[in-house]
């Protein structure tokens, strides 16, 4: 390679076993499964301990190491301890029902921080960068969501302060059509859906959309949604449907809300920040004082 050649950062060989996991082979896939779900024990076992701990042959656990891209078991190891290093894997702390309360903190913590960098590290900042441009020019903004996103959309009106203008979230289905119908230029339209596949949030992304609103839409994925909004950002997260999990997307989209509206916020001009510091000083008068 010519020294003037930077090569390309390896990706976490966890986030390589998970995507590939259902494309390799049914006995590659025990080793597969024993990886994600003891990282910490794998690292420290020999090539014959981990085939006999997946219940394969050694040559089968080869052959997994090489459909990563590995040379062999060695630099898989190698690229196994990085990973680690990166953060404990979301996999590894799916909660069972023999957990003990100190676990469970444990895990919930552990998949929160690892899914919320997870998600920063997908996130796609041209996107990012063109819903704030377009909710600093927004003569006003609404908010739409249903269950855990309508959680994060009534968030995302509370802050309408640091937004500076007209802020709306309403959480009943025929409210949230009638205010995106009465959306016209220069409003904003935030349309929050995990699955981007409410058929109600699609109506409502078209029906701001005629009345000349622009609509940006923070979701999970790119889906159906997308092709209704001007803007799409994609909050990708290790979301597991395990009915023990957290719901680590909406942590991640309140996120992305905070990042926004501080966003904005920053770029009005020094009024605002004047008017901003009254409020805030008012609200603290509210406040019990401390002796």
């Amino acid at each position: 390679m010519d020294g003037s050649e930077v090569q390309a950062p390896q990706r976490n060989i966890l986030e390589i076993v998970r995507d590939t996991h259902d494309a390799l082979r049914r006995s590659e896939r025990k080793v597969a499964d024993l990886v994600l779900s003891d990282p910490q024990r794998v690292l420290g076992a020999t090539l014959a301990d981990t085939a006999m701990e997946a219940g394969v042959s050694q040559p089968t656990v080869i052959r997994f190491c090489n459909a990563l891209g590995c040379t062999g078991y060695q630099d898989f190891k190698l690229r196994l301890a990085h990973g680690l290093a990166l953060g404990t894997p979301a996999t590894h702390s799916v909660l069972q029902r023999s957990d003990t309360a100190e676990k469970v903190v444990e895990k919930v913590f552990d998949y929160t921080i690892t899914s919320l960098d997870w998600a920063r590290r997908n996130l796609d900042g041209a996107a990012l960068a063109a819903a704030i441009d377009l909710l600093e020019a927004a003569r006003a903004i609404e908010f739409f969501g249903f269950g855990a996103s309508g959680i994060v959309a009534r968030d995302a009106q509370q802050k309408f302060p640091l937004f500076g203008v007209p802020c709306g979230a309403q959480l009943d289905s025929h409210q949230q059509l009638m205010s995106a119908s009465m959306m016209r230029a220069g409003d904003v339209a935030v349309i929050i859906s995990q699955t981007g596949r409410t058929r109600s949030l699609l109506d409502i992304a078209e029906a701001a959309r005629e009345g000349g609103a622009k609509v940006i839409a923070l979701t999970g994925a790119a889906s159906a949604l997308s092709a209704h909004c001007d803007v799409t950002i994609v909050v990708e997260t290790l979301e597991n449907t395990n009915i023990y999990t957290p719901t680590i997307s909406r942590i991640a989209a309140l996120v992305v809300i905070d990042i926004l509206s501080t966003a904005v916020a920053l770029r009005r001009n020094e009024s605002f920040a004047d008017r901003f510091g009254t409020m805030k000083r008012r609200l603290n008068d509210l406040r019990l004082r401390e002796d």
